[in-house]
Formats: structure tokens, sequence, C-alpha cells
């Protein structure tokens, strides 16, 4: 049987259900993660271990057992009382494409799956989408909504958001995230910037009672550019079209992208903010089970 870690996000994306997606990716991660208390999402990863003599047969999570053939038993985690907010860019460059996946669609699987996490525990949650400068408001939460209301609610939303535009040249306002409890500010992005619009507003936000963790999302031939030959290359947020001699420009596009990379990795080792890269051909298990396990230095 093939675990669903290792299921590529072309494999997942063709279910066309992402909380089947969500849900496949989360509970693999649950069944291969122990110890993880403070792991990075919420406040205690709930997890599921093997049934032992003494254990109560009702814990037995027997829809699990029906996948797996085995006797598993789901823990008990803490309520958690933060607030956890998934904040997707919808600029024109989450379209690019790789092997017929889009830059969005990877990001909707990895936040379909970290919003299942965060329904099993109870989490508050709420989505944001960013673009033209703006904030806008997908899902947001109230306070007696419950976890699975929530976690609904962000599927819906994820599924109709599409990426057109530009991601703006000054980031929006930090008004737009005031809160005086505990939070955690998700955001799933290529970070891809004009200026430094993305670097300021993440540095404005960080704080000791907001805890920030970037998903980078890189395609494997948007770094290589390993091209030959003339193309038309086209900006997918501005929609300019520009003839090249891809190897002509390629060695410079290389050393600039490795630079620009590297500078951004440095200026983002600030407290409360934690970098994570992703590939678009790494399946998003394998990604989040590394994002759960390593602690923070």
């Amino acid at each position: 049987m093939q675990k669903t870690t290792t299921l590529l996000a072309s494999s997942l994306i063709k279910l066309k259900n992402l909380q089947l997606t969500g849900k496949l990716v989360s509970e693999e991660l649950m069944l291969g993660i122990h110890s993880s208390k403070r792991s990075g999402i919420g406040i205690e990863f709930e997890q599921y271990r093997h049934y032992e003599p003494g254990d109560d047969p009702k814990r037995i999570d027997w829809k699990l057992f029906a996948r797996t053939d085995k006797h598993l038993v789901r823990e008990s985690s803490t309520e958690s009382d933060r607030q956890i907010r998934f904040v997707l860019d919808l600029s024109g460059s989450m379209n690019y494409t790789e092997n017929g996946v889009s830059r969005l669609q990877y990001a909707q699987v990895l936040l379909a799956s970290l919003a299942y996490l965060c329904y099993i525990q109870n989490d508050q949650m709420s989505l944001y989408g960013l673009a033209d400068g703006r904030v806008e408001t997908i899902s947001g939460t109230g306070s007696a909504a419950s976890a699975r209301q929530a976690f609904q609610k962000i599927l819906v939303g994820l599924e109709k958001v599409t990426a057109a535009g530009a991601w703006g040249t000054s980031g929006p306002r930090q008004s737009e995230f005031q809160s005086k409890k505990k939070e955690q500010l998700i955001f799933v992005s290529d970070l891809l910037q004009t200026n430094d619009e993305w670097l300021s507003w993440i540095r404005a936000l960080a704080g000791p009672y907001r805890e920030i963790v970037i998903f980078q999302i890189l395609g494997d031939q948007e770094m290589a550019f390993d091209l030959k030959g003339f193309y038309r290359f086209k900006d997918l947020e501005s929609g300019r079209e520009m003839e090249l001699d891809a190897e002509t420009v390629g060695t410079q596009f290389r050393a600039s992208i490795e630079t620009y990379l590297a500078d951004l990795k440095t200026a983002l080792q600030i407290p409360h903010v934690r970098l994570v890269r992703a590939r678009m051909s790494e399946p998003v298990g394998m990604v989040l089970k590394a994002f759960l396990t390593r602690r923070k230095g």
C-alpha cells in the first residue's frame, strides 16, 4: 500500500476534493510523527498510537483501521485558544505551472492539509487572500464557530480563489492583523517581490504574540532555468511579454535568483519568523512532516 506522504501534488490534485486530500495528507502525518508537542501549529499536535492492553476499545479509530489494518488509538490534545490565520498570495505569479500543477494548486493542497490539522485540534482558524496590495478576508472565524465549521468554510474559500494581477509595491497595512491574543500567521507565497514589500510587511507583523511561518513555493524548472533557444516570456502579474535567448540570459538569471534567495533567507532570520521552502515537485506531506517535526533553534 502506497503511503500518502509519497503522493505528489499532481496525484492529490487529480482527486478534485480538497477535503479528502487534506485528510489523506494529515492522517498520514499523524501516524508518522511521535512525541510532537509544540510542533509548530496550534499548541499540541494530536497523534495516534498503537492500541495497548487496558485501553478502552471505544478509543480505537475504526475508520482508520479500515484503511491501515492497524488498531490505533487517538490521544487527546489540549484545546488551543490561539488564532491560526492562513494568508494566501493571490498575485498572478501563483499561476506559474510545472508538470501540470500550478503554484496555486500546490498551495491549496498544502493549506487544506494544515486546516485539517487545525480542525482536529479545535483551533480557531481563518483564511485571507493577498492581491493588489490588499488583504481580503476569504473565511473569517467568529467566536461561536466550531473548528469543523471553520474548516469547511476554509475549504470552500480555497476552492473558489483565483490568482491574478500584481501583489503591490508596499504591502497591505499592518492594521489588517491587529490582535492582542497570541496568534500564528501562516503565509503561502512564492515571495517574489518588486522591492522589499514582503520583507517589510513580515518584519512589521512579527512579534512575541504573533508567530509567523512562511511557506515559499518554488518550481524546479523556474530555479534551474536551463532552457536553450529563443522563448517568449510573459510576466504573470503585469502581462508584459519579452522574447529572449534563454541560454544567453540563463547564467545571469540563475546567479540573480540564488543571490535573492540567499539574501531573503538571511533577512528572515529574525525572532518569531520561520521560513519553509518547498519545491513543487516535493510531496506536500513530506514538506509538512519536515515543518512539524523540526524544532526551532
